[in-house]
């Protein structure tokens, strides 16, 4: 068999996902060519949130996530967003045209993300904690992508960046297309009915409960995190706004998140997702407490320690889908992962909100705002990190 699922879904997933953060890495360049204020940045990224937010929730709750092949929803999602992204670079000429613009992209991204993860179960639904952090892995790097495509082609315009984009996203669709779907969890042609709303009655399943809280608490923290890093570069002395060297920490910073999801599924074969999710939001909260008495280090333990928090930040998302798939009723997989997603980036748009409002006043306290997502997390995945015998990976149904 010449097909070989997990690579070629992580790589469609990186492509898909760039979409996700592209504008931001046009951030100053918006904020000089269409008069804007910074804080506009934010609201551009939470357009795309409350996208995914709205599409997610159509999926979960209509079960649409489990009426059709997860590869066909993929490649028709991911291209339709890579049109959408470039209408955005050609067309947008202030935030009245690019907030509808960027809304759109974040309602196909819900196409792309959580049935990725759907797709890669369907696959290898043993090894779920290490595929998905390969998965998660790929999603990180593509939220870095457009700073290292900023930074590796400076002299070209941010429509152009935000153009590679689109063209990584149309090559995802492609690849998945031409993959399909696994052979696990596939609907049987017996099978009663969907009925709206049945995604719910994962909730009433405590391992899926504790995980999905978790997950909420990992989300107030990890989107803004990304969405400052620019900011904190900043902050830290380590770059001055616009400079070839804010693009790189950037890129660094966030795509380090890669490294530490892979090395997280290797670990969680030894040790359990929960374990790993657990030890993830501690270090992510140590981070969050140490970041704002940093900015008087010197370059390298002030690079250092981002690093390590954007390391950290990610490591525990993709057990926390792990687990939750783990848990929930297979006949739902699709739709309990969406509503999941759906109700951690309403979190985020939250944080999102408040981190870019109040940086101006909060400086590197900020970090301090974002602090009580792993605490929570902690508290609410506290009943599976205790039990050393959870791993994550859902049984074969």
């Amino acid at each position: 068999m010449l097909r070989r699922p997990v690579p070629v879904i992580v790589v469609a997933q990186l492509f898909g996902t760039s979409l996700w953060f592209s504008v931001n890495s046009a951030a100053d360049d918006l904020v000089r060519d269409w008069g804007i204020a910074p804080s506009a940045i934010g609201a551009l990224t939470n357009a795309v949130q409350a996208g995914f937010i709205l599409g997610t929730l159509t999926f979960a709750l209509t079960g649409l996530a489990d009426r059709f092949p997860a590869s066909r929803i993929f490649a028709f999602c991911a291209a339709l967003g890579a049109i959408f992204n470039g209408a955005f670079a050609l067309l947008a000429d202030g935030m009245s045209s690019g907030v509808p613009l960027r809304f759109a992209v974040g309602v196909c991204l819900a196409g792309v993300y959580p049935l990725g993860m759907k797709l890669v179960v369907s696959w290898v639904p043993q090894q779920a904690g290490a595929a998905l952090s390969l998965l998660v892995g790929m999603l990180t790097l593509g939220t870095a992508l457009p700073h290292g495509v900023r930074l590796s082609g400076l002299g070209t315009s941010w429509q152009a960046t935000i153009g590679v984009s689109s063209a990584l996203a149309l090559a995802g669709a492609l690849m998945v297309m031409w993959l399909g779907d696994g052979p696990h969890f596939k609907r049987r042609r017996d099978a009663p009915a969907l009925r709206l709303g049945q995604v719910l009655r994962a909730f009433s399943v405590p391992a899926f409960r504790a995980s999905a809280l978790g997950y909420f608490g990992h989300m107030w923290e990890l989107y803004a995190m990304w969405t400052l890093v620019p900011s904190m570069v900043v902050l830290s002395g380590l770059a001055g706004t616009g400079t070839p060297a804010q693009f790189g920490l950037s890129f660094a910073v966030i795509g380090i998140g890669a490294v530490s999801c892979m090395a997280g599924g290797w670990w969680s074969q030894r040790i359990g997702s929960a374990r790993v999710a657990a030890t993830a939001l501690v270090v992510s909260a140590l981070c969050c407490m140490v970041y704002p008495v940093s900015t008087g280090w010197n370059a390298w333990a002030a690079g250092g320690l981002l690093l390590v928090w954007g390391g950290a930040v990610v490591a525990d998302s993709p057990h926390f889908s792990a687990l939750s798939a783990g848990a929930c009723p297979p006949e739902v997989l699709g739709s309990a992962l969406a509503l999941q997603n759906a109700i951690g980036f309403a979190i985020t748009m939250v944080s999102i909100h408040l981190g870019t409002r109040e940086l101006s006043d909060w400086g590197a306290h900020i970090a301090w705002l974002l602090l009580p997502g792993p605490l929570l997390g902690l508290v609410g995945l506290y009943p599976l990190w205790r039990a050393r015998s959870l791993t994550g990976a859902p049984a074969t149904r």
